[in-house]
């Protein structure tokens, strides 16, 4: 059984590399793409940095992102995050 902490308050995801957020320096990031179309999801060492790894989430998707607290993130939209505690 899984279990979800939640850490933070959720908030609006940045929606460009030179605004990307640690989100309060996650280490786990629970995002929720409340949009009725795909998001990408941009994974990053700092803000507006040229190397970044990138997913997609689908509409109406959760997924928990493991990631170091000082890595930065942004999507396309702006979806929901939430600064978590996870036990799979």
């Amino acid at each position: 059984m899984s279990r979800t902490r939640i850490i933070e308050t959720e908030v609006a995801t940045p929606n460009t590399a030179g605004t990307a957020s640690s989100i309060t320096s996650a280490t786990v990031v629970r995002l929720h793409n409340d949009t009725s179309g795909v998001a990408t999801v941009g994974v990053s060492t700092q803000v507006g940095a040229a190397t970044t790894a990138y997913f997609s989430m689908p509409a109406n998707s959760v997924e928990f992102l493991e990631k170091y607290p000082s890595e930065v993130i942004w999507t396309t939209p702006a979806i929901k995050a939430s600064k978590v505690g996870y036990t799979g």
